[in-house]
């Protein structure tokens, strides 16, 4: 069976998708969501997680900011103040009831399986066999398609090893000894979970020692607030740039844009863990070389002085971070997929977030090589909500029936 022909089809209901919904219905275009509302907040992440983000910085974009994190922490009675961490089950609950108060609760449950192109449309299968037509179609498809994993860790078994984007239900690690590549967040609060869910986590951190973010202050210095804004992405002028000028991102050179994008916000653990890791073991200045199943998993390690050590795990989790690439977007069907061209495997993108394939559009990580690091966090939302809008307005209305500008990618 196939449906009436949407304006925009919406793949992916976490904070962008659901963002730019928002924003596409209030100007009256017919938008479709396709996914469970933030099911990669709720399954993907580990339960008991904290967001290291501020509250003001975590929040979903509606045109009237009518529907922010503080305004359901307050109709809930819930705290929500600056330097206070959000658990993720709350925010996970704080996206529904966005969903459920905007537009963009028509959302639809059932997984997109292909997107093609076909007669100047697109077609998209549902996992029940449906077809739906969109004039346009945006792919907010968040950062599971991009996990990374170190190579050392090639040919072990699933049962094995994970990626942390995969962690969820912490009692399956209780007794077992948990050996997590990676010195961000991610790596030290999952430690710090599965010590606290009984397990025994051993950190294997490639730099020389572990980075903690201190503790947030508002009562600054007038002279110090000029030199070191605040900003979605914490203090300082550069992340207030990043953060609150992401249209100016696109116009600096590729090579730089890569590297403010890997550097901005580097591996560290927030203020509020530190008390909390306590006695987990880490090896630092250690790079994984290669790993075997034997009795578990082998890790063999060289350490800074080129010392070789083994380390022997019941399981590994891999905190390494993600690496956009198109390949990865497997939902698009291959021809679709080879179509949309690429500078290191990421899109290239126009300054409204559309790809090369006309009616085409990506939000969220995918878009952080162009529009930098802030895409990397929910505080991006709300501008690539308000770009992406403008390009779906264009394209489906034809008010510019020219192609795209692309940003520049040397």
């Amino acid at each position: 069976m196939t449906i009436s022909t949407l304006d925009v089809a919406v793949i992916g209901a976490g904070p962008y998708g659901l963002s730019v919904a928002a924003h596409a219905i209030a100007e009256g275009l017919e938008v479709q969501v396709f996914g469970r509302p933030m099911h990669a907040w709720n399954k993907h992440m580990p339960v008991g997680m904290m967001l290291k983000s501020e509250p003001a910085a975590s929040r979903l974009a509606d045109p009237r900011s009518a529907f922010t994190l503080n305004a359901y922490c307050e109709l809930n009675d819930l705290p929500c103040a600056y330097g206070l961490p959000i658990p993720v089950e709350r925010f996970v609950d704080y996206g529904r009831w966005f969903q459920a108060n905007t537009s963009a609760g028509s959302a639809v449950d059932d997984d997109v399986t292909e997107v093609r192109s076909e007669g100047g449309r697109f077609v998209l299968t549902l996992s029940t066999g449906e077809s739906v037509r969109a004039r346009t179609v945006v792919m907010a498809l968040g950062f599971l398609p991009f996990a990374r994993f170190p190579a050392g860790l090639a040919g072990l078994p699933s049962a094995l090893v994970t990626h942390s984007s995969q962690v969820n239900d912490l009692a399956e690690y209780t007794g077992q000894e948990v050996a997590i590549i990676g010195a961000g967040q991610s790596a030290i609060e999952t430690a710090c979970l599965i010590k606290e869910a009984g397990g025994v986590p051993h950190l294997v951190v490639r730099a020389k020692s572990l980075e903690w973010n201190a503790v947030p202050r508002r009562d600054r210095a007038s002279i110090a607030r000029l030199f070191a804004p605040e900003s979605g992405l914490g203090m300082g002028l550069r992340s207030w740039l990043w953060s609150e000028r992401p249209g100016l991102v696109p116009h600096l050179p590729a090579a730089f844009r890569r590297r403010i994008v890997r550097t901005t916000l580097g591996p560290a653990g927030a203020w509020w863990l530190r008390e909390r890791f306590e006695g987990v073991s880490v090896r630092p200045a250690t790079r994984l070389t290669h790993s075997t199943t034997r009795d578990g998993v082998m890790l063999s390690l060289l350490g800074g002085s080129a010392e070789v050590s083994t380390l022997r795990a019941d399981r590994v989790i891999a905190a390494t971070g993600y690496a956009v690439d198109v390949r990865r977007m497997r939902v698009l069907e291959p021809s679709l997929r080879e179509a949309v061209e690429h500078v290191r495997r990421a899109p290239k993108l126009s300054s409204t977030f559309e790809s090369t394939v006309p009616g085409l559009f990506m939000v969220g990580l995918a878009a952080a090589p162009t529009f930098g690091p802030v895409m990397r966090f929910v505080h991006g939302a709300g501008f690539a909500a308000r770009s992406t809008t403008r390009g779906l307005v264009r394209a489906v209305r034809g008010s510019a029936k020219a192609a795209p500008v692309l940003v520049e990618q040397p």
